[in-house]
């Protein structure tokens, strides 16, 4: 395997080097990098012009200029890149920085959701082929596939941002959307949850009732302004977890795990009193420090319930406590919206991935931070979700039908087992490529979800190069995307070992 890992780091190290040059050679011959300059009538502009060929190096051929450049690469092996500078005479280093860090934080997020929801639609889409809900994936895979990411972008930024800020400052929804509402989340948990049709029926009945009693409470009482979970709600989202993460590893037939999940949720009660102080106010250091003090437990609770299957425990273990931890911030950040809206009334910007000069505590600082984040993230989801659940959807379909996964059956194991041990981890082997493929691309393809939203990321940096016949700021572009490829390809063949022992060999 490390024979393997080394030959393809040099095979792709001689790809980047070649594109490299490519890259260069035809932004630099792709215009004249002084034009708009030599057209000025400004008193100052041979001034200018000098300092431009001086900051872009034009008085040495392209190649000399490429060697610079590719030599100030290099010193990335010691942590100390030397990109040179743009046009302008600003640090090409900062310049990526700032930008890399925007574009990944979009798009990490974007890539992780896409991954959740598109794979946990395909499975179920699978499992019930030509079902309601199969049917409905479908329709909404081809949709979002074949929309244009601009024409998405403006859409969100109507409705997801300027009517969404005028609604919530007097927010009430009415009694028509109320059970519209209502009627497509019974729909929708019918078709999921299958069966026959009155379990269909009686599922999408008691589904209906239940958010249309939560919708009008929650508008009765003014949640949409001050909303919050509290520890009885966070109680019940981890347990939920535990009891979800206990079905899909052993079933109902180890009380043991299930055990551990549950004392889990109640060393997380104590501990939301003993730690209170510090999640109401805390620090990043602090959040971590906590995060760390809940998995070291969560080991030590599944360690001691596991018996023979101490590792599922343990894992059960940590994924409750996730939970919980998560249940627990999201619950801090609803706490803080109230705040949040009054420092900043109309919360949703339509333009920039941040408030300049916003001030305020932790859990608002994070509301400033994430907001941002929403629409450009739904974008990127949306498109991507689409060839995610396809993907595997025909990968499941395919699997499902293979001998071992009928000899599977045929041995008297129970569907989830069927599923979840032996066709889920085959299914995903086909996923792994598609996941490589699109992180490294969405960083590309995110030009235009930034250019609609006003990000200064990866897409801003990369067309102010060739706007301005810079190749700095584009080789800075290509030396992200182009190692983001190659690694992700890498962790992608890892991955496949990880799935298939076969492969190992």
């Amino acid at each position: 395997m490390l024979r393997f890992i080394l030959r393809r780091l040099g095979v792709s190290a001689l790809i980047l080097f070649l594109g490299s040059v490519f890259l260069f050679f035809i932004t630099v011959f792709s215009g004249d990098p002084l034009e708009d300059l030599r057209e000025s009538r400004d008193r100052t502009a041979e001034q200018q012009m000098e300092a431009r060929i001086r900051n872009m190096n034009l008085n040495e051929p392209w190649y000399v200029r490429y060697w610079m450049w590719l030599t100030g690469v290099a010193k990335c092996v010691t942590l100390n890149c030397d990109l040179g500078t743009d046009s302008r005479g600003a640090d090409i280093n900062t310049a990526l920085v700032n930008a890399a860090g925007s574009t990944l934080r979009l798009v990490t997020l974007a890539t992780f959701l896409a991954i959740i929801i598109g794979v946990t639609m395909g499975i179920l889409a699978a499992i019930r082929q030509y079902s309601g809900f199969d049917y409905a994936v479908t329709f909404a895979a081809f949709l979002f596939f074949s929309l244009p990411v601009f024409w998405v972008a403006v859409l969100l930024k109507e409705y997801g941002a300027i009517r969404f800020n005028n609604w919530i400052a007097d927010p009430a929804i009415s009694l028509t959307a109320t059970i519209v509402i209502a009627l497509l989340v019974g729909l929708t948990l019918a078709s999921l949850l299958g069966g026959d049709m009155r379990r269909r029926l009686l599922t999408g009945a008691i589904s209906a009732v239940v958010a249309f009693g939560a919708i009008t409470y929650f508008d009765t009482v003014g949640w949409w302004r001050q909303p919050a979970l509290g520890l009885p709600l966070i109680i019940l989202v981890a347990a939920a977890a535990g009891v979800l993460l206990t079905y899909l590893t052993v079933g109902r037939g180890n009380r043991k795990i299930l055990y551990a999940a549950l004392t889990t949720v109640a060393a997380g009660a104590v501990g939301w009193f003993i730690f209170n102080g510090w999640i109401v106010t805390p620090t990043y250091p602090l959040l971590l420090l906590m995060l760390g003090i809940s998995l070291v437990a969560a080991i030590v609770i599944g360690w001691f319930w596991g018996g023979w299957d101490r590792n599922i425990a343990i894992w059960v273990s940590i994924g409750t406590a996730v939970a919980f931890a998560g249940a627990t911030a999201l619950d801090q950040l609803l706490r803080n919206w109230g705040p949040f809206l009054e420092r900043k009334p109309r919360p949703i910007s339509t333009i920039g991935s941040g408030s300049p000069n916003f001030e305020g505590p932790f859990w608002t600082g994070v509301w400033d931070w994430g907001v941002q984040l929403i629409l450009p993230t739904v974008v990127l989801t949306v498109i991507s979700l689409a060839s995610y659940s396809r993907y595997t959807r025909a990968s499941m379909l395919e699997t499902i039908r293979q001998d071992y996964v009928r000899t599977a059956r045929s041995k008297g194991l129970s569907e989830r087992v069927v599923i979840s041990k032996h066709a889920l981890r085959n299914a995903l082997i086909p996923i792994t490529t598609i996941v490589a493929f699109d992180f490294a691309g969405l960083i590309g393809g995110a030009v235009v979800t930034e250019t609609v939203f006003g990000w200064k990321g990866m897409g801003a940096l990369f067309q102010e190069g060739l706007t301005r016949v810079d190749p700095g700021p584009v080789m800075a572009f290509y030396l992200v995307t182009g190692t983001a490829a190659v690694l992700m390809n890498m962790m992608a063949d890892i991955a496949y070992a990880f799935l298939d022992p076969r492969i190992r060999t």
